[in-house]
Parts: structure tokens; sequence; C-alpha cells
């Protein structure tokens, strides 16, 4: 596998967000927001996880807890933000090499466009959105980091419109990322199944802390 791919071609492919800062005045105030990470269908996946984000200004604390994936392989994931803030459904799956699945490039409509890389070290554009040697690697792991985001994407996680997606997949059970569903199209010297979205979930808004409910 590529140790990267270049900003350019992510971009060309993706309609990347690169990260530039808008003139927007950021909330100061602090906000939490969590999102359970379910399989995406077609996608053969039976992992499981969950996230949750804390936002205050322009800083993002993200800590994610994701089992049930392949061993032994870096497994990207990225805040997906300007799109529909949802996660897709099995009507978004396309034919891939001879089999349907559904791709990053197909999910968009659904999750957007990439905010945020949670690399696990440097940095956290999308330029590093297949930076596969800065990604968590094995089948179960923890992630937390702190990093900061610009206000479009601190804007998406406001509104419930920011999307996990934690890519990556063993569609055909062989226990290592095969080319059974083709080129990746982010990158065609990846297989698909590296880049296909495995987990999603929306964040949404958790209770203040110390709120009561009825």
């Amino acid at each position: 596998m590529r140790k990267a791919i270049s900003s350019l071609a992510a971009a060309s492919v993706l309609g990347l967000s690169m990260g530039v800062p808008t003139t927007a005045a950021a909330d100061s105030g602090s906000h939490r927001f969590r999102a359970d990470l379910t399989p995406i269908p077609t996608n053969n996946v039976t992992g499981s996880g969950t996230a949750t984000v804390s936002l205050s200004g322009h800083k993002v604390t993200v800590r994610m807890t994701v089992k049930g994936l392949l061993a032994g392989v870096p497994h990207a994931a990225h805040i997906h933000i300007n799109g529909m803030g949802t996660c897709p459904a099995a009507a978004a799956a396309t034919n891939l090499n001879g089999h349907i699945a559904i791709s990053t490039t197909d999910g968009m409509k659904s999750y957007g466009m990439i905010g945020r890389s949670l690399t696990t070290s440097g940095d956290t554009s999308p330029a590093s959105a297949l930076a596969v040697t800065r990604f968590p690697v094995g089948s179960s792991y923890q992630y937390s980091r702190t990093i900061t985001v610009n206000n479009d994407v601190a804007s998406n996680i406001r509104a419930g419109k920011a999307v996990i997606v934690v890519h990556g997949i063993d569609y055909d059970g062989s226990g290592k990322f095969t080319n059974v569903l083709g080129p990746s199209e982010l990158d065609p010297k990846l297989p698909q199944a590296a880049t296909a979205p495995a987990l999603c979930g929306t964040l949404k808004a958790m209770p203040s802390k110390g709120a009561t409910t009825r």
C-alpha cells in the first residue's frame, strides 16, 4: 500500500474541503457529541464502534472505540462534512468489479466530503485522507486526539451534519484487503476494499453536564 495520497489527487477525486479557515466567528462554548458507528450496508462488515467529540471553539477532542474490523491493516477514518449528515443506505451501492457494494464516493451524497482526517499523528487535513501509516491499525482499537478544525467543520458538527466514517473492509472474508472489488477510485494502486467505508455514524449532540431529563 502506498504511504500517502497527494492532496491534489485527493481533491480532484473527492472534492475535499482543504481546511482553509473562514472569517466567521466560532462559537466559544463547549459542546459534546456522540456517534454510534454501525456497519455500512452491502459491505459485509460486522464491526461496531462509538465516537465522541468535544468541541470548544476550533478545538476538537475525538475519542473513538472500534471493534470487529479486519485485523493487521490500517483503517482510515475521517470527519465528513457538507453532505446530508447521514450514512448511506443499501440503495447507494453500485456494481464494483461484479459485486454490489458501497465505495467511498458512493457514500458521499449522504456523508459528504472529508473535513478532517483522524490520523494518529501529524497533519489532519483532507490531504492526509489516505496517509495509511498514520491511521490506527487492527480489528479493535481506541483512538484519542485533540485537533484544530476550521469553521466549516465546526459548524457542521454543531448543526448535527458531521459524520464519522471508518474505512477498510474484508468483503470476501479472506482476512486481507484483496482486489475482489477492483481498484480504489481514490487511488488505483490501492484495492477498493482498503478504502471502502466500513463503519459510519452521525455526530449528535449529547446532553450538557448537569442537565436533567423528564
